[in-house]
């Protein structure tokens, strides 16, 4: 356990190096809140862990719906896609054909230039859990609730203002 706790705090501490990247997202998702339109969030595979913290979590995040694929997407709202690597490239294409602002959060190492936003985490191997090396853990979603619940601090914080 003691390993897997170093390793996430390396993880963690590679996120933070990022933090102007969470800060824009947090600012693009914010105005969806403050505007009164519906953050949407696209989450794909394991990063829907994501969702169910900013839908049914104790405290939900302002202004959050989850994405279908039936979502009428305004131009008060903003979408926020969370993919391990490229499963949200077809709506990304679509929000940007439609000029809708949104952010990106890809797990591995990817790389667009559609979103207003784009951040990849970079794990693109799995964290080494014991001393024989094995590397049976691949943090996506934990690296995604993270940045999330960072994203969402720093959302109350400008809403609050």
């Amino acid at each position: 356990m003691k390993m897997l706790s170093t390793q996430l705090t390396g993880l963690f501490q590679h996120i933070e190096g990022h933090e102007e990247t969470v800060e824009d997202i947090a600012r693009l998702l914010a105005q969806a809140a403050v505007s009164e339109g519906i953050i949407h969030i696209a989450a794909f595979g394991e990063m829907k862990a994501v969702l169910a913290a900013a839908i049914d979590g104790a405290e939900p995040l302002a202004a959050a719906r989850a994405w279908k694929p039936d979502s009428l997407v305004t131009s008060t709202d903003r979408v926020f896609i969370l993919a391990k690597k490229d499963e949200g490239d077809e709506l990304a294409g679509r929000l940007s054909d439609a000029a809708i602002p949104f952010a990106m959060l890809c797990a591995e190492s990817y790389n667009s230039d559609l979103p207003e936003v784009f951040l990849s985490l970079g794990i693109d191997k799995g964290i080494r859990t014991s001393e024989t090396g094995g590397r049976p853990i691949v943090p996506h979603a934990m690296a995604a609730l993270y940045v999330y619940h960072s994203i969402q601090l720093m959302i109350k914080e400008m809403l609050a203002e």
